[in-house]
């Protein structure tokens, strides 16, 4: 059996690449890439200690659901942003989109 520990280290890890990568990132579908990989290390915590602490109950998946449906979400909110902003500006950088007039 897998310690608790090695699957919060690998949720870790995958945090810190995504708050990396969306500190650094120019674009902006990169930095929605990070975002999505932050909410996987939720997930990867979620699944963690639900099945480390009370695997009988579903709790744990229950939430595991709800984010993946809230990622879905912001993806396609996201993506669906970048599009009108890629329409208007032709860029997707984001320091080239910092003021509101068009």
């Amino acid at each position: 059996m897998i310690p608790l520990s090695w699957y919060l280290v690998v949720a870790a890890a995958l945090f810190s690449i995504g708050v990396y990568g969306v500190l650094t990132r120019r674009n902006a579908i990169g930095v929605l890439m990070g975002v999505e990989l932050m909410l996987n290390a939720v997930n990867i915590n979620l699944l963690a200690f639900w099945r480390y602490a009370t695997p009988v109950e579903v709790t744990g998946q229950i939430f595991a659901i709800i984010v993946i449906t809230v990622a879905a979400a912001e993806a396609a909110v996201g993506l669906a942003l970048i599009i009108a902003a890629y329409r208007v500006r032709r860029t997707v950088i984001v320091e080239q989109m910092d003021t509101l007039k068009g």
